[in-house]
């Protein structure tokens, strides 16, 4: 860290850039560190690696046959299908080939063809939360159907049955997750049958009709129908969580910008994202998105650059006195369930920054870095 501090401090008597100008730069060293370089070897062997893991887990059951053992079988299949997901957001993102067609094609052929979710649905919701990090009206993540995480839908039941369900109901984020696969699938179903512009239709009407009605049929007449929709359930309900869990700690119990609050982008992105401190293991399991604040700043960035971007923009924030925000991954879900309580209890004022909740963890090592939010 010394080291990298040592390069970013501004010459003596320079004025201090504010704004666009700040991003600037941070955007000038990034790239004269060779971070925003493209890793075809590290991404050509995750393409070929993705479907050939898919395709043994497939091989697999058939072999295996009519037994309850399945069931671990779906298991690894809700796994490898969130890892091919991940694959999808990073070739949504630009982050594989130079052409943008070569992504969208990599795109549909893995989200749709083989993990059953819309490419066009998910890139028109994705790049809407991308451009407003948690803002109110334009960040559709923030758009939960049960669960309120900003205080404005916090009375959708009434009595006291509401209000005890209000007051918990972090307890209920966890378990809902277990249906986010169907929500996943449902929703990109709805978008590519709707009335809404969609690119490639037909292309998708076709990969996700192929994967969705084929892997059902062959789950049915390998299985018998008592084990095939337990298997389907245990399949979708691990892939949900998975994917749910990845994103959670993401910008949950970050600062919530009102409708009418501007931001730059460097503090937009930064302020609004969370970093999950790990291993590169952590790294492989959620996909790169431990890495919020720098995927957030530089979403074309590879996957396997984020890491070694992180101290040099962690250095310079807090050398511009942005706040970078980065804990442990089970302290995040503890801050994430709190937060999401008090929301529903209406405690709290959501524009108020709630990373103050992190403090009690720095004394542990959990948290390094906390900020203060938009105050």
């Amino acid at each position: 860290m010394g080291a990298i501090r040592s390069t970013i401090h501004r010459p003596m008597g320079e004025k201090p850039t504010t704004g666009a100008s700040e991003f600037t730069e941070l955007a000038q060293r990034v790239r004269q560190s060779g971070l925003m370089r493209r890793r075809y070897g590290y991404y050509w062997s995750k393409l070929i690696g993705a479907p050939i893991a898919l395709g043994g887990c497939l091989v697999a059951f058939v072999f295996i046959g009519d037994t309850w053992w399945q069931l671990f079988t779906a298991a690894v299949l809700a796994i490898v299908f969130t890892q091919i997901a991940f694959l999808g957001h990073d070739a949504a993102h630009r982050q594989i080939f130079a052409s943008g067609r070569w992504n969208d094609w990599i795109c549909l052929i893995l989200g749709d063809l083989l993990v059953g979710m819309s490419y066009g649905w998910w890139q028109h919701k994705h790049t809407r939360h991308h451009a407003n990090p948690n803002k109110l009206g334009s960040d559709p993540d923030l758009e939960l159907p049960v669960i309120t995480v900003t205080g404005e839908r916090s009375r959708w039941l009434a009595g006291p049955l509401g209000r005890w369900i209000r007051a918990h109901q972090g307890l209920f984020f966890f378990p809902l997750l277990l249906l986010e696969g169907v929500s996943l699938h449902a929703s990109g179903l709805r978008r590519i049958v709707g009335r809404q512009h969609l690119d490639r239709r037909w292309v998708e009407i076709g990969f996700m009709g192929v994967r969705l009605v084929g892997f059902t049929t062959l789950v049915f007449l390998v299985l018998s129908p008592g084990i095939a929709f337990v298997f389907l359930v245990v399949q979708l309900g691990i892939f949900g969580f998975y994917m749910g869990v990845s994103f959670a700690p993401n910008h949950k119990g970050m600062p919530v910008v009102p409708r009418d609050r501007t931001l730059d982008f460097l503090r937009r992105q930064v302020m609004m994202s969370r970093n999950i401190r790990g291993s590169r293991f952590l790294d492989v399991a959620m996909g790169g998105l431990n890495y919020q604040i720098e995927h957030h700043l530089f979403p074309s960035m590879p996957r396997p650059h984020l890491r070694r971007a992180a101290p040099l923009i962690a250095a310079y924030c807090d050398e511009h006195a942005v706040p970078y925000t980065q804990t442990g991954l089970f302290a995040s879900y503890t801050i994430v369930v709190r937060y999401i309580n008090r929301v529903g209890l209406g405690e709290r004022d959501v524009f108020t920054c709630p990373l103050i909740d992190q403090r009690q963890f720095v004394s542990s090592g959990s948290a390094e870095r906390t900020g203060d939010g938009l105050g």
